[in-house]
């Protein structure tokens, strides 16, 4: 036995010696199995077997299922889509309902390149989400003479048409639209110097001068006088709603009216957008009414009777109203500086120095650098929101609570998330009780001008909702269904 394993282990090294590389591999070689090979059924041997009674009961029996497994997802689906709420139509939106309107009115105020100023400053607006800029007036004129009035030309003190052709074409491009101020007598006693008839004449030729020059519309001050005139309907011709016009708008002003007068001014003008002032909150109720018989769309609202912040009276934070005028239907209107809160006599040379940070030894102005800045980042927050919230831009508005110190109202929109703004401008602190058929329990703060008593994202109750002097906060909740 032992010779017999010996010589077993000596074919073995033999082997591997004789099958070794130089390189150490071993060759092994491995033996062809002598096992029976498999093969499958031939096609004759398969046709035969699914020929077979089994066979096209189970075939049959599985084209059933998918029939009726396919029958019953289409009536599902058309069951889902039948009983489905009806999305509410999107209304007809124009650039300037979809946000925000900036006045300069003062060109060289605003900077000092004049109108390579503003133009130097387009980002600035893109960042306030701003689609539209109320610009001028531009145009030369001495105070209450008619006869210097030249409506088609740039005074030399703002800049040339090179410079306005400029501003235009970056404008475009930012997908910012400028609309250009027109009111004849802008420094004088009587904005239409008292022989509107005349003017009205002028006015219509600059219009056609002005937009073919590239500009998204006209806007004038004081329509009471201008639209009774025989040629007011030669200047609405003009914008018609036509391929060429239907981007372009007729926008005008009025002030010191009731919600009849204003009513009316909507009514016989014609125009696209009539920018009048913001009621006090506690006259709030003319909102309502205007917007009973007039779409939303049509409505500008600003902030004084020059449209700037500085000019409300009673004075209210800023914030507060930027707020208000953020969330309440229509279009809010703004003058430079309102969205660092300028007051008035102060420069808006000061938004261009916030750019700047403040040392540290000066604690004073620091102070005030940083509140600015806080305010200028709650306005954008604002603004981002109006843009892309449905119920903010375009929602129905229904008033919650009213008191000579407080208002709460409701935004809503068919499916989309609810906006409830609630703001206390009184000096004492109030309990809301707020009802509505679809409000929950509690909401989320979305935006609040105290943060360190209601947090950003926080849940609070509706049911008894606490705010302090001088606060605002902006709610929201989901459709429910």
């Amino acid at each position: 036995m032992k010779d017999v394993e010996l010589n077993e282990v000596d074919q073995e090294k033999q082997l591997m010696t004789r099958e070794t590389q130089k390189n150490g591999c071993v060759k092994v070689t491995v033996p062809e199995n002598a096992g029976v090979k498999y093969t499958g059924l031939s096609k004759d041997e398969l046709m035969k077997i699914t020929s077979t009674a089994g066979w096209i009961r189970t075939r049959w029996a599985l084209l059933v299922l998918f029939l009726l497994g396919w029958v019953g997802m289409l009536a599902g689906a058309i069951v889902i889509i039948v009983q489905a709420p009806r999305c509410k139509p999107i209304p007809e939106m124009n650039w300037w309902n979809e946000g925000p309107l900036y006045q300069i009115s003062d060109v060289n105020e605003f900077s000092e390149n004049r109108l390579k100023g503003v133009e130097e400053k387009l980002d600035y607006l893109t960042q306030m989400k701003v689609k539209g800029l109320i610009l001028g007036p531009i145009h030369t004129v001495q105070a209450d003479q008619l006869d210097t009035l030249d409506l088609v030309s740039v005074k030399s003190e703002v800049g040339n048409e090179n410079d306005l052709k400029s501003l235009l074409d970056q404008a475009h491009k930012k997908g910012i639209s400028i609309v250009l101020n027109l009111t004849p007598n802008y420094d004088g006693d009587s904005v239409w110097f008292n022989n509107v008839t005349a003017v009205a004449e002028k006015i219509k030729d600059a219009c056609i001068h002005w937009l073919e020059k590239g500009f998204g519309g006209i806007f004038l001050s004081d329509l009471r006088e201008i639209m009774t005139t025989k040629s007011w309907q030669s200047i609405q011709a003009i914008f018609n709603k036509t391929e060429e016009t239907k981007e372009v708008a007729l926008m005008g002003s009025v002030t010191g009216l009731s919600e009849d007068e204003v009513s009316h001014v909507l009514n016989c003008s014609g125009v696209d957008l009539l920018l009048t002032r913001l009621p006090d909150p506690t006259e709030t109720g003319v909102i309502k009414e205007l917007y009973s018989s007039h779409p939303q769309t049509s409505l500008g609202w600003t902030l004084g009777s020059l449209g700037s912040l500085a000019s409300r009276t009673p004075a209210a934070p800023v914030r507060l109203y930027q707020m208000l005028l953020f969330t309440f239907p229509g279009t809010p209107v703004f003058s430079a500086g309102d969205e660092v809160g300028l007051k008035a006599g102060e420069k808006p040379q000061i938004m261009w120095d916030l750019e700047n940070p403040v040392e540290e030894k000066n604690s004073t102005a620091k102070t005030l650098q940083e509140e600015r800045i806080a305010v200028c980042n709650f306005f954008k927050t604002l603004s981002d929101l109006r843009g892309k919230e449905r119920s903010l831009l375009h929602g129905e508005y229904v008033r919650l609570h009213s008191s000579s110190t407080s208002l709460a109202f409701l935004r809503l929109w068919d499916q989309s998330s609810r906006f409830l703004t609630a703001m206390n401008w009184g000096s004492y602190p109030i309990t809301m009780t707020l009802s509505f058929s679809d409000l929950p329990a509690q909401a989320q703060v979305r935006l609040t001008t105290d943060a360190a008593n209601l947090a950003v994202d926080s849940m609070v109750s509706l049911e008894k909702l606490q705010l302090g002097p001088k606060q605002a906060v902006l709610l929201s909740y989901p459709y429910a269904g």
